[in-house]
């Protein structure tokens, strides 16, 4: 009986088993190639997702080709809740400005031996409220005058506040003025519920404080100095000024800078006045008897009034003066004192009238006045890139020449920028006074709406002066 060449797999042709056939047709599949010789090979690729993804590029439907994909990048940081990141910067603001006091109190009370650092952590929570100026009740009756160079620093720390938190919930550059609100609002919230805590932990028996009013005060301070932050990390400052007219957003600015330059002026004065009573101030500081620390204390607590001082400096320069107590004045034209409080930074008190070398120092606001309508001319007049034989700035050769800042804009800018004088130096004014208790020193400082008024009229006529001046005398073009 012939016999057939058995299969490449082992087994004896022509067998019945079940499961040939349908291996047979198997191995037929695999060994198959089609050709397509009228259409080109056009492969697919196919994407799986994953972390890793897979790639199959499919020939004709029957090759797979898996290629490892490139892992994908991890998801970016999520937003901080505002709640959040509010109370962590607030928190860390507080901190920062609380410490310095705490540390250089808790030195002289520590070294002395005046109630270690208990004590000193308390004395120094009610500086840190009197740097906000939250009043201290005490034996000799209502302390309310609030180191402003300790205000600065809290200020400046709120400020930074609203910049981490703007950053922090992803606002930043948005120009939303909404935004800015809400976020100096929460900071506010927070930095009030920390002074009201304070309050009540400093309350007590010599030290009485009002926990509402202290938050208040810390509500205002969280959220006027923090939205000057957030209004700059959001660039809704810049939005907000370009919806203003130009010439009330140019009287603003150089109402600001007329200010700043009157308390360099009343800085440098100031400065000059203890410099010169500079012995006196070292006798001052010897006279206490306690120690090296207490000394250093003594010396610290002068330099935290030091910006109270020079505001009434401001306020000595512009003639309204300032009070040292009740029926006192120190003006140029009169100084009136009384019994004082042993204190290096009152070294630099006048000994009296200025007489005719007064009228120099009279002098002092107006010019620092008048330059500042100078500034506001030679900023509009850059702006506008004026030609016509004048000074050319960032104006490319051949650009037609713009038209240049008009006169209703140059005296008007320079018109409101003295009401906005007036009402800086005023409110710092006010800031800077305070009592010492009920007796003599009860009125301290210089009174506001008389600073305001002065102000105003200085300003407004001096500004207006130095911005005609640059408007009419202006520097010829070199070629």
């Amino acid at each position: 009986m012939p016999t057939t060449p058995d299969r490449r797999d082992g087994r004896p042709a022509g067998s019945e088993d079940q499961f040939e056939a349908a291996e047979a047709v198997h191995l037929a599949a695999r060994e198959t190639v089609t050709v397509r010789p009228s259409a080109p090979e056009r492969p697919t690729v196919r994407v799986d997702p994953g972390d890793r993804a897979t790639v199959r590029i499919d020939r004709g439907n029957h090759q797979t080709v898996k290629l490892p994909g490139q892992r994908r990048p991890p998801p970016g940081p999520g937003r901080a809740p505002l709640p959040v990141a509010a109370a962590f910067a607030t928190c860390w603001a507080a901190l920062v400005s609380y410490v310095p006091v705490a540390a250089v109190i808790g030195m002289a009370r520590t070294l002395e031996g005046q109630g270690g650092l208990g004590g000193a952590a308390h004395a120094g929570l009610a500086g840190w409220l009197l740097g906000h100026g939250v009043p201290i009740g005490t034996s000799i009756g209502p302390l309310g005058l609030a180191p402003l160079l300790l205000t600065l620093l809290a200020g400046w720390r709120l400020n930074r506040a609203g910049l981490h938190v703007i950053r922090a919930i992803g606002a930043r550059r948005s120009g939303s003025p909404r935004v800015a609100l809400l976020v100096a609002g929460m900071i506010g919230i927070w930095y009030a519920l920390l002074g009201a805590l304070a309050a009540v932990l400093v309350n007590g028996k010599g030290t009485e404080v009002s926990a509402g009013r202290a938050a208040f005060h810390f509500f205002l301070a969280g959220l006027v100095f923090s939205l000057i932050g957030t209004l700059r990390s959001t660039d809704a400052l810049v939005v907000t000024a370009r919806r203003i007219p130009p010439a009330l957003r140019h009287g603003l600015r150089t109402g600001v800078v007329a200010a700043l330059l009157v308390l360099a002026a009343g800085a440098a004065f100031a400065g000059l006045s203890v410099a010169v009573g500079g012995g006196q101030a070292a006798d001052m500081i010897s006279a206490y008897r306690t120690g090296v620390a207490g000394q250093a204390g003594i010396t610290l607590v002068s330099l935290a009034y030091g910006a109270n001082g020079v505001i009434w400096s401001a306020a000595y320069l512009l003639g309204p003066g300032f009070l040292l107590g009740a029926d006192s004045a120190v003006r140029v034209t009169e100084v009136t004192l009384g019994p004082l409080p042993t204190v290096p930074l009152l070294a630099g008190l006048p000994n009296g009238p200025m007489g005719a070398s007064g009228a120099a120092l009279l002098a002092v606001p107006v010019l620092a006045a008048m330059a500042a309508g100078w500034l506001l001319t030679r900023r509009l007049v850059n702006l506008h890139h004026v030609v016509d034989a004048h000074l050319v700035h960032g104006r490319t050769p051949g650009e037609p020449a713009p038209v240049e800042p008009s006169w209703s804009l140059v005296l008007g800018a320079a018109a409101l920028s003295g009401p906005v004088a007036g009402l800086v130096l005023g409110l710092l004014s006010w800031m800077s006074g305070g009592s010492l208790g009920d007796g003599r020193l009860s009125e301290i400082g210089p009174v506001p709406w008389h600073v305001a008024l002065i102000a105003t009229m200085v300003v407004t006529v001096s500004a207006c002066i130095g911005a005609a001046a640059g408007r009419a005398f202006r520097a010829p073009a070199r070629g």
